[in-house]
């Protein structure tokens, strides 16, 4: 009996304490926002956004392409954003499961490639017409925004792919 006082670790924890440790994830990583994989997602989610607007306050039901270009156009920004916000919180952190640089090496290249087909369909689907000629001014800026898009998911794929092949895995350092 003599030695139980010695064996025993007594710690207390404070109530603020456990609610900081619970919350810590949700703060905010700011070094991801001063990166230029963070600053080409804002742009992605900026510039997306005016060109599914540009399109949505259009007449665009009338040229059917443009059907196309407004379903590439949200599909993209509402998955940029959602993978946004996981990013900023950290929570790709704490699902370790899923191999996120390639998960984000993939829809960076998808959406690079949908993108290239939005932006070529919008740019070649402006036309003036005597119809709906006030739709032409913003059919050519989401036709200028569609294609500082594609640029953005063009340098998000090309900095994906660096860090989904790691630091050192280019050919000059893999000869023997």
């Amino acid at each position: 009996m003599a030695e139980f006082p010695a064996k025993v670790s007594t710690q207390t924890s404070t109530q603020e304490a456990a609610s900081h440790g619970f919350l810590s994830f949700l703060r905010p990583d700011v070094a991801f926002l001063r990166s230029i994989p963070g600053i080409l997602m804002i742009i992605e989610i900026v510039f997306g956004l005016l060109v599914w607007a540009l399109i949505a306050d259009s007449n665009y039901w009338h040229v059917p392409a443009y059907g196309w270009v407004m379903f590439v156009a949200v599909f993209c920004w509402v998955l940029t954003l959602i993978l946004f916000i996981l990013i900023l919180i950290q929570l790709h952190r704490r699902i370790s499961i899923i191999p996120w640089s390639l998960v984000l090496f993939i829809y960076h290249a998808a959406a690079t490639v949908l993108y290239v087909t939005a932006f070529i369909t919008c740019a070649a689907s402006v036309r003036a017409g005597w119809f709906f000629a006030s739709d032409y001014n913003k059919r050519a800026a989401a036709s200028f925004f569609a294609c500082v898009v594609m640029i953005a998911y063009g340098g998000s794929t090309f900095f994906s792919f660096t860090d989904w092949r790691g630091p050192g895995a280019n050919a000059a350092s893999a000869q023997a």
